[in-house]
């Protein structure tokens, strides 16, 4: 393939071309991907096992029918078997996929965002690197144990925008996912689907949980951990998501998270 530069322009592939993980009957086993070699966009999707996206490098963002999950570093996104899912990429990201029989550890039913230990972190780099037609009583066998002990014991993130099928909200938010900027209020949102305050108002809590405020400040955090997970500076995510100072920003990405965005990457 010819990019119009005249250079020649790297075919990508569906990682999906590479690896079929329902053959495996393993409690557990794991993969690398560099995504600099497959498509950025994974289709909705899903498997018999549950899996557990880990961000190496960059940042995932995992979509169900329910919500929407961002995996930063030192994060990963855990889906249940039989989730149908879709993921979608930054350019600079490498992952590790975990993926677990069913009832091979207590881990949670429903998606969620779980942090990741170094050490877990590593155990799973481990287990990427070798043979997945381990027995259940060797060296890896008996890590695997362990790995999966570990990970049930990962606490919940809140990394997570609830998502809503309903077409009003499902409306605000498609609009809000291109543009993150829009400042409009509650009640120019209401008379843009054409509800009242009130209506809009109950409809937001009745179907995410939260009020329109707090979700749309959960959404900016999201569209915030993606992009500076992709390189971008704090001065520009503010000015993408509509802050007049980066201070501002900074000061509701602390409030969410505890830190601030350069320490948050640090760690």
């Amino acid at each position: 393939m010819i990019s119009k530069s005249g250079q020649s322009a790297k075919l990508l592939r569906s990682c999906h071309d590479d690896f079929d993980p329902d053959w495996s009957d393993r409690p557990a086993f794991a993969v690398r991907l560099d995504f600099s070699d497959y498509e950025a966009e994974v289709p909705q999707h899903q498997h018999q096992q549950g899996q557990l996206i880990l961000t190496l490098h960059g940042a995932v963002t995992c979509k169900t029918e329910n919500g929407l999950w961002i995996v930063p570093p030192d994060c990963g996104v855990w889906i249940p078997g039989g989730v149908p899912h879709s993921n979608q990429v930054t350019s600079n990201a490498r992952l590790s996929y975990l993926f677990v029989q069913p009832g091979a550890a207590t881990l949670p039913q429903e998606c969620c965002a779980l942090s990741v230990s170094p050490m877990l972190r590593e155990m799973i780099l481990r287990l990427a690197d070798v043979s997945v037609n381990y027995a259940p009583d060797d060296h890896v066998g008996r890590m695997v144990r362990v790995l999966l002990d570990e990970l049930a014991q990962m606490p919940i993130q809140g990394l997570e925008l609830p998502a809503s099928s309903h077409p009003k909200i499902a409306a605000i938010t498609a609009a809000l996912m291109a543009e993150p900027s829009d400042r409009r209020t509650l009640v120019e949102w209401a008379a843009h689907v054409a509800m009242s305050e009130r209506s809009l108002k109950r409809l937001m809590v009745q179907e995410t949980g939260l009020t329109f405020g707090r979700w749309r400040r959960q959404l900016h955090l999201i569209i915030a951990l993606r992009e500076l997970a992709s390189g971008a500076t704090v001065q520009r995510v503010s000015s993408d998501l509509g802050y007049e100072s980066a201070t501002a920003f900074i000061v509701m990405f602390k409030k969410a998270l505890g830190t601030t965005p350069t320490r948050y990457f640090a760690r």
